[in-house]
């Protein structure tokens, strides 16, 4: 049989490939077109609750700029880094695999795995604080409903909702609705992004993969690139917003 040939047959008979599927090239193109798909549903999911922020901003712009200012920026600026670098992890797992390299694989995944877990946790201190401060909205917490204490003219307590004039809290409470389903929803994705980085993670360590089989790895990472940029959107849009103005009495 000609060399060529036979790396052909080879290559076509890899024991991962589907018996649906002619070669491991297609059932590539197949995932990752599988993957683009999802991921254009997910932008819909997402492209609701931005159009909800957008309405509600106009509507009341004070209050969604007294709550932003009220957001620990430095938290956020925090998780956006993390999740950059993740990002990076993750393309470099991706370069591992395609090359061959087993071992940069594993350890790129494992990194990418705690600045995922970092950026969970982090997201669960500002729950926190969220919830101390009374900033969780409506009765979601029966016993502590949405009652912020409001800071008086020239009160500096950071615990306290300092409301620019035009604010009201009810208004504010629209913002903090956003606020929680919007990075909830994100962080929701996260925790499955780990869960799926943890069943790749597996997989590299039983030596799944190789220059010819990646595909499940390089699709995974389309995922958690996904949820990345998709902070790149929230964190501007809530933490951002108004940070020029004055906090108002």
């Amino acid at each position: 049989m000609p060399e060529g040939l036979a790396a052909t047959h080879e290559h076509a008979s890899h024991p991962a490939l589907r018996h649906h599927l002619e070669n491991m090239e297609q059932q590539r193109e197949a995932g990752t077109l599988g993957m683009w798909v999802f991921l254009v549903t997910e932008i819909m999911f997402f492209g609701g609750m931005f159009l909800a922020y957008t309405l509600f901003r106009y509507e009341y712009p004070a209050a969604f700029v007294s709550a932003s200012n009220h957001l620990d920026i430095k938290l956020g600026a925090l998780t956006t880094g993390v999740l950059i670098v993740s990002s990076f992890t993750m393309a470099m797992a991706v370069y591992s695999t395609q090359i061959g390299r087993q071992k940069a694989t594993i350890i790129c995944l494992i990194l990418t795995m705690i600045l995922g877990a970092t950026f969970l946790g982090v997201k669960a201190i500002e729950y926190h604080d969220k919830y101390n401060d009374q900033l969780i909205p409506g009765q979601l917490i029966p016993w502590r409903p949405f009652n912020p204490e409001v800071a008086k003219p020239g009160d500096t307590d950071p615990h306290k909702l300092h409301l620019i004039e035009g604010a009201t809290t009810q208004n504010v409470q629209l913002f903090y609705w956003i606020y929680f389903a919007m990075t909830g929803m994100h962080a929701l994705h996260m925790i499955i992004g780990l869960g799926i980085m943890t069943v790749i993670l597996i997989m590299a360590w039983r030596g799944k993969f190789s220059p010819e089989y990646h595909a499940p790895v390089e699709i995974s990472g389309l995922y958690w690139h996904f949820v990345d940029i998709i902070w790149i959107f929230l964190f501007p849009l809530l933490y951002l917003l108004g940070r020029h103005l004055e906090h108002g009495g």
